[in-house]
């Protein structure tokens, strides 16, 4: 396994990070089964939170049964630091996981290793009329950082690794949501506020309570475009052009890939993305009963898992007021900036970088500032900051790590801006880092999350006597370098976005490189 750039020994590399306490049974898995689609994560909370408003609070005992939580003990100590003038963000994994009888949807083994088929990173900005979904190819290549297993060790740190094999660490049916949670966190440097998994039976039901949803296919699709090891190409499962789908057949369309385009993971986030914006699309414009409602939630909290946090139906249904104000247009869906590197997908930078930080500073993909609260307040706090460790008299060492000239000042004119005294400045002993690191003595660990704050993506290392360090990597482009306003999305992002109400046939090329 590849080690780290920086020559510092990492408590991260060593895999020693002790187990957390949490609220659920286990030692890392969930409670029950592993879940499967996304797509229709936000309908679920939707749902109840209109069989709230219709005077159904006696369905919550019904459907509070329903509700599993995974155990937060393997959630990583080092994280993000959290900042309540910001948006939240949700992450909401599809779990392809074969127990409970999804096997029959989704094939493979009874007893199979739990995967993760499909993941995006929800950001709901702080004015709440705003939303953007940014989906990780499942083939990203990303560093997986210790993740606690079934038995209670800790895995090391994974370089290069596959992102979606951080959910399957530990081997375990029902998989991981906590290292993949840990995973998004080291990536983007946003802190996770809720987890949500969704599994394939839930998926097929919720499809069929809505009636279907409506979509688009380039060409004619058969068994063998669904399952590549068949000997011949089977029957037509799908006819070229628009048509909606539902059950195991909506199913199947979002989980086609090998036979369309060049069998990677980008066609399929795209068609994905468009089947998530079709659904908004029909429920916005139909409406859903509570006649309706019911039997949809009531599938929904049986194919769920989620953090604690949204570990009742009241806690879902609070969410989902939290977005009722979003309409379609301001519904945005995006990709991580990527490129191919052989079969795998790698992010680009500074692009992914741009975009972490342009989240983190509520700037939405139009270009809009929408950090503003709901009463109309824009945040006084910059992006990292938390009112309960303020950034005053805290001291901190940039070292340039790379061989692009200047960035050191560049980063500690960020530095100070935020409040944080800069005591050096300097060329690092090698220029060949690639991720930034910021190193900190165990006693200024809160200070350090704060520095962390401001550099998306930075791996966060426990150094005793160190005091506070960072070490910039070629995954760091200092605000303002580029052409574009501070906090932008960068070009590679906002010219490929999908809203909520663009056509379900507009866009649905495959296989185009980034």
């Amino acid at each position: 396994m590849p080690t780290s750039d920086h020559a510092v020994p990492s408590h991260r590399a060593g895999g020693s990070e002790p187990p957390r306490r949490g609220r659920s049974r286990g030692t890392g898995a969930r409670r029950r089964r592993p879940r499967r689609p996304l797509r229709t994560a936000l309908l679920v909370v939707l749902a109840m939170a209109v069989l709230g408003t219709a005077g159904l609070g006696w369905v919550y005992l019904k459907l509070d049964r329903n509700v599993d939580t995974f155990d937060t003990d393997g959630v990583s100590k080092n994280r993000p630091a959290a900042d309540a003038s910001k948006g939240e963000n949700a992450l909401v994994i599809g779990s392809d996981a074969r127990t409970n009888g999804n096997n029959a949807l989704g094939g493979g083994e009874r007893d199979d290793v739990g995967r993760s088929d499909t993941a995006l990173l929800l950001h709901v900005y702080a004015d709440h009329r705003h939303a953007v979904a940014v989906s990780i190819p499942r083939d990203t290549l990303v560093t997986i950082p210790p993740c606690r297993r079934p038995d209670g060790s800790w895995t090391k740190t994974q370089r290069n690794a596959m992102f979606n094999a951080a959910y399957s660490v530990g081997n375990a049916p029902e998989g991981n949501p906590a290292c993949t949670q840990n995973t998004v966190e080291n990536l983007t440097g946003l802190r996770v506020d809720h987890t949500v998994v969704m599994d394939f039976k839930g998926f097929a039901a919720l499809t069929d309570v809505v009636g279907g949803v409506t979509v688009c296919l380039p060409k004619d699709v058969y068994e063998r475009d669904l399952n590549p090891h068949r000997a011949t190409r089977g029957k037509r499962l799908f006819s070229k052009g628009r048509q909606a789908v539902s059950g195991e057949k909506a199913l199947d369309y979002v989980r086609i890939r090998h036979g369309m385009g060049d069998g990677s993971d980008i066609g399929r986030i795209k068609r994905q993305q468009a089947f998530m914006a079709s659904l908004f699309t029909k429920v916005k414009s139909e409406g859903l009963t509570p006649t309706k409602l019911l039997p949809l939630a009531d599938a929904a909290t049986k194919s769920l898992t989620v953090d604690p946090g949204l570990g009742t139906v009241e806690k879902l249904v609070s969410f989902a007021v939290s977005l009722k104000d979003i309409d379609l247009h301001n519904t945005k869906f995006v990709t991580i900036p990527w490129r191919y590197q052989g079969s795998r997908v790698a992010i680009v930078e500074p692009d992914a970088s741009e975009l972490w930080a342009a989240l983190r500073a509520d700037r939405t993909v139009d270009g809009e500032d929408a950090g503003a609260t709901k009463g109309g307040t824009a945040s006084a706090r910059p992006p990292g900051a938390r009112a309960d460790t303020p950034a005053k008299n805290v001291d901190v060492a940039v070292y340039n790590g790379t061989t692009t000239e200047g960035l050191a000042a560049r980063a500690a004119s960020t530095l100070t801006q935020h409040g944080f005294t800069v005591t050096r400045t300097a060329n690092a002993s090698a220029q060949d880092h690639s991720t930034t690191v910021v190193e900190f003595d165990p006693r200024f660990e809160a200070q350090a999350r704060q520095v962390a704050g401001l550099f998306p993506g930075a791996e966060f290392t426990a150094v005793p006597g160190a005091g506070i360090t960072v070490v910039l990597g070629r995954n760091y482009t200092a605000p303002g370098a580029g052409a574009q306003a501070p906090n932008a999305v960068p070009p590679s992002v906002a010219n490929s976005t999908r809203s909520a109400d663009d056509d379900p046939c507009s866009d649905l090329t495959f296989g185009s490189g980034g």
